[in-house]
């Protein structure tokens, strides 16, 4: 199974969240023939129970970004023709998640099935009082990165599952040490490996699995939800 790596914020980190060209790295992919996506995303956890260290398969997403191109099908004159209504009650692929789930589980690692991620514009962290608030609308994890990849993902056709890897408790819990870039690294460096394992132990299968009916219903949901101009 032929398989491509993607750092989406640079070799060295030097792309900041807000300035990610999601559109071109998903277009990438796309041209690449990629039909699936596996993404690792650092997050900050806004439940007790998802502790630093944790994995998350996330299954849901609230979108608090505020300036970045979320369409390939925005008008433009290098843009897809149309305009995209993709449907996102399910936004990550179910049976790609599943096979994530299932290896982090055969892997014997600290792993939450289901999750609602908030994706913040950043580079900035919460201030306390928005950490509490997305906790009060049921977010479970925060991050910078999964919106708009995972719309995009779904307006390409491709499957798109993410393993979110906790790292701290944002900054809504007392008497504990908000987030900061050092604590974020610190606990990156332990989780890296735990989702470098599952992928590569997932990959695999899912090459070996079958894909066509999945493929085929992700390919037909961009198709009906596409309206071209009138000739």
């Amino acid at each position: 199974m032929l398989t491509l790596l993607m750092a989406r914020h640079g070799r060295h980190h030097t792309v900041m969240p807000s300035n990610v060209n999601y559109r071109a790295n998903i277009w990438a992919l796309k041209e690449e023939n990629c039909s699936h996506v596996l993404v690792t995303t650092a997050c900050g956890s806004l439940r007790e129970e998802i502790q630093p260290g944790d994995l998350v398969i996330i299954d849901q997403f609230i979108d608090r970004t505020t300036k970045r191109h979320c369409t390939l099908y925005d008008g433009q004159h290098s843009s897809l023709p149309g305009v995209c209504h993709i449907p996102m009650a399910e936004p990550f692929c179910t049976k790609t998640r599943e096979v994530l789930i299932e290896t982090a589980k055969k892997l014997g690692l600290q792993c939450h099935s289901k999750g609602t991620v908030v994706t913040i514009e950043g580079p900035r962290f919460s201030s306390r009082a928005e950490s509490c608030m997305f906790r009060s609308w049921g977010a479970d994890v925060i991050n910078m990165t999964t919106v708009p990849e995972v719309i995009l993902a779904k307006e390409a056709g491709m499957s798109y599952a993410s393993i979110a890897m906790a790292t701290d408790y944002d900054c809504w819990k007392e008497h504990e040490e908000a987030v900061s870039v050092d604590k974020v690294l610190k606990t990156l460096k332990g989780n890296a490996n735990k989702a470098t394992s599952i992928l590569l132990t997932a990959i695999p299968q899912i090459g070996s699995m079958e894909w066509t009916n999945t493929l085929h219903t992700l390919k037909t949901t961009v198709q009906c939800s596409v309206i071209l101009p009138k000739q």
